[in-house]
């Protein structure tokens, strides 16, 4: 039971509904605490687990589990307890020896990416009744996807998108319910702030185009604003949309509980293990050779990531994306910080912010990304051998000075960055991919993967076990891409995405507008 001295280390312990009864006895569920563990020596927490009190202990969640002991002790949205597989159960990825070739003779369906859209579109393809085969050159879900800011964006560009990001945050919802996988969400909603003219109105167009699509979403005064997130300034603010149901998570939680989820409903999840060849005969797939094997497949979806367009090269196929690095940080405990502020992005500075692990963290997007040639880089190459770059966040920071001048001069606890990929209108790449019967693709998600990923990867594995596409995904089509862009502009084009991530179509630069129209 949780004394008074335990209480105060929950004062940020947000419950669902199901769960928010007295404490103690908290009904039929109790809230335990282990013992102290650091992380980097920086800040220290006590690890927070759920149970039923009435189930045995292969019910526990303990969080270091789901988060590779990133504590941090706060919780909201989870949902009620169901019976899940056992917190402390490794993946049961296959280590045997390969004998005759290949471990696996043959699946449905081979998924090379373990990251958030890899493991969603094998779960919801294993759930269908598909055989799959989950396959990642390095360990399940640990490359670019753990490494993302974890934060949903509901209101997009178009229709289409926005429909599939609110689709999205309704699966992370039912997540547990879906999966079987614990889930810790919160669900602050998210500000996006107007500093010029030109995204002002941008803003007001914005809410009005939420509206009619039922969103919850409305313009509010930078006042209204600074309550709701206390650590912003109003100095230089025109305008303020509040997106009220927007949520961010620990961004581990999703591939690593889709591919447990898979795993589970019969997958077999092959990490270490690098993808040589994907063999096309008569224009089909018939099977894919790994560096421990071959393994039969028709039907093959690279969602590599980083390595997308590399691993469609392998089949002969070009999907022109470009892997580009991404930061974020995260300050030092403050004491002010609690969950339930809002996502906050300041759309020319193209700068965000949230809570996280007790400070805040800041990510965005400069004008000159680095960008990767995996063609160029190892065989050995992994994400964890990215060479970040703080001063870049710094300047972000500056940036934004006016607005949060708490990110001037405060200590970091995390700097950490990925590689997603850019397309050259800024659309996912979704679907089959160009000459090649069996072949399909997922990314070019534009640093906006991870929180999309629970529905993207529906939509996919429905359009796999259906044969068709299961509504008008043609703007999102590889083959969009078919008539060529010389590799210069290509570049130019995914660096000035990338550099106005949060600017409208009317806003970007016309010659981004125009070239990628």
């Amino acid at each position: 039971m949780i004394d008074m001295r335990e209480r105060q280390v929950l004062r940020h312990v947000v419950l669902p509904q199901a769960l928010r009864v007295a404490l103690p006895p908290m009904g039929n569920y109790a809230i335990a605490l282990l013992k102290d563990t650091s992380v980097a020596s920086l800040i220290s927490a006590p690890e927070l687990m759920l149970r039923a009190r009435d189930l045995s202990s292969e019910y526990f969640m303990p969080m270091h589990d789901l988060f590779g002991r990133r504590h941090h002790v706060s919780l909201h949205g989870i949902s009620p307890l169901v019976p899940c597989a056992p917190a402390r159960a490794t993946l049961r990825t296959d280590k045997r020896q390969w004998k005759g070739g290949s471990m696996i003779d043959k699946v449905d369906v081979v998924v090379i990416g373990s990251g958030a859209l890899g493991a969603s579109t094998a779960f919801h393809l294993v759930k269908a009744g598909r055989s799959v085969a989950l396959v990642d050159k390095a360990a399940i879900a640990s490359q670019t996807s753990p490494r993302a800011a974890g934060l949903s964006g509901q209101l997009r560009r178009s229709e289409l998108m926005t429909r599939l990001a609110s689709r999205a945050v309704a699966k992370i919802e039912r997540f547990t319910e879906e999966t079987g996988e614990p889930m810790v969400f919160f669900q602050p909603g998210s500000l996006k702030i107007a500093r010029t003219p030109e995204h002002e109105k941008q803003v007001h167009e914005e809410v009005a185009f939420g509206k009619r699509l039922g969103l919850n979403v409305d313009l509010i005064a930078p006042e209204a604003a600074r309550r709701l997130m206390p650590f912003l300034h109003t100095d230089g603010i025109r305008a303020v949309l509040h997106m009220r149901t927007d949520v961010y998570l620990e961004p581990v939680q999703v591939p690593l509980g889709y591919a447990r989820a898979s795993e589970r409903l019969g997958a077999r999840l092959l990490p270490e293990t690098r993808v040589t060849k994907i063999v096309v005969e008569n224009g089909a797939v018939t099977r894919v050779a790994t560096d421990k094997g071959e393994i039969g497949a028709t039907t093959v979806v690279d969602a590599a990531g980083g390595w997308l367009r590399l691993v469609a090269s392998l089949a002969g196929s070009s999907v022109p994306v470009v892997p580009t690095r991404h930061q974020l940080m995260i300050t030092v405990p403050l004491p002010e910080v609690t969950p339930d502020q809002p996502i906050t992005r300041i759309i020319d500075a193209n700068v965000y912010v949230r809570p996280d692990k007790g400070g805040l963290m800041l990510g965005g997007y400069e004008k000159d990304p680095v960008q990767y040639d995996m063609n160029r880089q190892p065989t050995a190459f992994r994400i964890e051998n990215l060479e970040l770059d703080i001063a870049v966040l710094r300047r972000l920071a500056e940036s934004v000075h006016d607005q949060f001048p708490i990110f001037r001069d405060i200590a970091v606890q995390e700097h950490r960055g990925g590689l997603p990929t850019m397309t050259a209108d800024g659309e996912y790449v979704l679907g089959p991919a160009p000459g090649v019967q069996g072949l399909y693709v997922i990314g070019g998600c534009c640093v906006g993967g991870l929180s999309t990923a629970p529905a993207f990867g529906e939509v996919l594995a429905e359009w796999i076990v259906m044969g068709r596409s299961p509504m008008d995904l043609s703007r999102m089509s590889p083959a969009r891409f078919a008539t060529g862009l010389p590799e210069a502009s290509l570049l130019a084009l995914c660096r000035d995405r990338y550099a106005h991530h949060y600017w409208s179509s009317a806003t970007m630069p016309k010659h981004t507008a125009v070239a990628s129209a």
